[in-house]
């Protein structure tokens, strides 16, 4: 199976000013993808999206091939969908798939790549895989409560589990940290179809979206005396 990796990485941000480049322990924060992605050797063809021309030569250097956006994919509200798309669109190649990694997980590492593709290729008829961490016993809709009036109430209407070994297991999407799509079904959508989940640690899920998620992988990252992405 042809797998194509694509990694969105716009200049611009709003919670992070310039967060795709801006420097984590001592890297661009999406080096940290980048070294994940070329370690992992699953590749053929790594790509970036990008509107940003430093984050362009940073990528060059290393040989992975840059495909500037047009304008309209370009602001914040733009969903992944369309970026793929183009990249695709816009690429003289022949793929099955697309794994989609986004710069703002740089704990995923080589590792993660090589188990989610293992994974998605054992199973013929998957159309997507996804990313997941198990949700943690506390936050499964049986433990949650909202606020009716003044005071609060069960979320569902039964009686809650109290007994964590009794609660059912659930699982979250992990802030996209991987992301494989057949070709296919990337006419629709990131993932649908059959959809496999693939497990990955709450460590290595962290999604940086804001200054908190920012230090917290600062901190992460300094505690690991390897580099997280070998």
């Amino acid at each position: 199976m042809n797998i194509v990796a694509i990694i969105p990485a716009r200049g611009g941000s709003k919670g992070i000013v310039g967060k795709n480049k801006k420097l984590l322990i001592g890297k661009p924060l999406i080096q940290y993808t980048l070294d994940a992605a070329l370690a992992s050797s699953q590749f053929k063809l790594i790509i970036v999206s990008t509107d940003d021309q430093d984050i362009a030569d940073l990528c060059l250097s290393q040989n992975v091939q840059v495909q500037f956006r047009p304008e309209h994919l370009c602001g914040d509200l733009v969903p992944t969908l369309p970026v793929l798309q183009h990249v695709i669109s816009n690429s003289n190649i022949d793929i099955d798939a697309v794994m989609t990694l986004q710069p703002t997980s740089p704990l995923r590492t080589s590792q993660h790549i090589i188990e989610a593709i293992e994974l998605f290729k054992q199973n013929h008829e998957a159309d997507s895989l996804v990313s997941v961490v198990k949700v943690p016993h506390n936050f499964n809709p049986e433990s949650l409560m909202k606020i009716e009036g003044n005071y609060l109430v069960n979320y569902l209407e039964v009686n809650p589990i109290l007994r964590r070994q009794d609660k059912k297991t659930y699982f979250a999407r992990n802030g996209a940290a991987i992301y494989i799509t057949k070709r296919q079904q990337l006419e629709k959508s990131i993932f649908g179809g059959k959809i496999i989940g693939y497990e990955m640690a709450a460590i290595d899920s962290l999604d940086i979206d804001n200054i908190e998620d920012w230090e917290m992988a600062e901190l992460i990252l300094s505690k690991r005396f390897i580099s997280p992405n070998k």
